[in-house]
């Protein structure tokens, strides 16, 4: 029993369960699965409550939430799309981050001994909502990925959680008319949505790019300042000698 408990034990276990999804994943196509087969005649507050808990499985199994997000518009429209969207992306995150972090976290905190890799788990370990935040507004990171990261550092589950909640909510509500109005991408809520999408991936590289220097530790701003030259103050009014 011991053993199985030993952190490398479950950190084993847990890519054993990541593997097993993404080929899951990869065979069944489980997306395909949510947007064109889902039961007819279903109340709607319950179909909604079915497709976000599916929403929230696929996800922390490697399905990519945008094509989640088109067939949560395709099949319930804006309104109630989004909702089972948001809904499960808010459950997909706290599946990933609760196996990340009591099968992981132990196993992987001592290898963050890289450069970049302290950086980033100090920007999540002391400003967790903020960080979030920004990684959910500016697409870039992959989600699952961010997810695992945010469980290895020390980020809590309240700011974990509240910042994917409030973050995803324009890229998902883009997707998610988008979805809703395939029909007629002619249509003004369609090229609106889409146009939207590429601003915000364009606009994620670029932020993320202008502000790649904060992630630099300290220790190297440290240096940088150190090599600097440092000029003696001068002081007015200074008496001098014969």
């Amino acid at each position: 029993m011991s053993l199985l408990l030993a952190p490398w034990a479950r950190l084993s276990l847990l890519v054993v369960l990541l593997v097993a999804a993404g080929a899951c994943v990869l065979l069944y196509q489980p997306q395909r699965i949510l947007s064109e087969g889902w039961p007819p005649g279903l109340p709607v507050g319950t179909a909604v409550l079915l497709f976000a808990a599916a929403y929230g499985v696929c996800t922390a199994a490697f399905v990519p939430r945008p094509l989640l997000n088109l067939a949560a518009g395709a099949v319930f429209g804006s309104r109630f799309g989004l909702v089972a969207a948001v809904g499960g992306t808010v459950l997909g995150a706290a599946i990933s981050f609760g196996l990340g972090r009591i099968m992981g976290q132990e196993a992987l905190r001592p290898f963050l001994r890289g450069r970049w890799l302290q950086a980033a788990d100090g920007q999540l370990s002391r400003h967790g909502f903020r960080s979030m935040l920004a990684v959910r507004l500016f697409p870039g990171v992959p989600f699952v990925v961010a997810n695992y990261c945010a469980a290895v550092s020390r980020c809590g589950w309240g700011p974990f959680l509240l910042a994917t909640a409030v973050g995803v909510v324009p890229n998902t509500a883009a997707y998610v008319i988008a979805g809703a109005s395939a029909s007629s991408p002619g249509s003004p809520a369609f090229l609106f949505s889409f146009g939207f999408i590429l601003v915000s991936v364009v606009g994620g590289a670029v932020v993320g790019w202008r502000k790649r220097h904060r992630l630099a530790p300290p220790r190297t701003r440290d240096r940088v300042s150190e090599l600097t030259p440092q000029h003696p103050p001068v002081v007015s009014g200074a008496s001098h000698g014969p």
